[in-house]
């Protein structure tokens, strides 16, 4: 069952945003992790050094596990960082700087 259903919420309308350059729909409230993970999205940053994957590791915004850009903005944690329509978010490599 649709978990929407089981709670019978009732979400506003949805908007898109962007996830390296592929449309992804995100619900009012949604942070950026939950409308990527809703997406079948789980990893959308890669380590320093060994370039691993990494997505949410706590949720809460304790650990930097799930850093991504948003708008442009490296190092946003995407567990506390709500939609916007438009937004434009990408892939972090490293430190999300150009100089790593």
């Amino acid at each position: 069952m649709n978990p929407m259903e089981l709670t019978r919420a009732r979400p506003g309308t949805a908007c898109t945003v962007t996830f390296d350059g592929r449309p992804v729909e995100a619900l009012p409230g949604q942070t950026v992790a939950a409308a990527l993970w809703a997406a079948g999205v789980t990893s959308w940053r890669s380590t320093r050094g060994a370039g691993r994957p990494r997505g949410v590791f706590c949720g809460i915004g304790v650990c930097f596990d799930c850093l991504v850009t948003v708008n442009g903005r490296a190092n946003q944690r995407a567990c506390l960082v709500p939609v916007r329509p438009g937004d434009v978010i990408r892939t972090q490599e490293g430190t999300g700087r150009d100089d790593d």
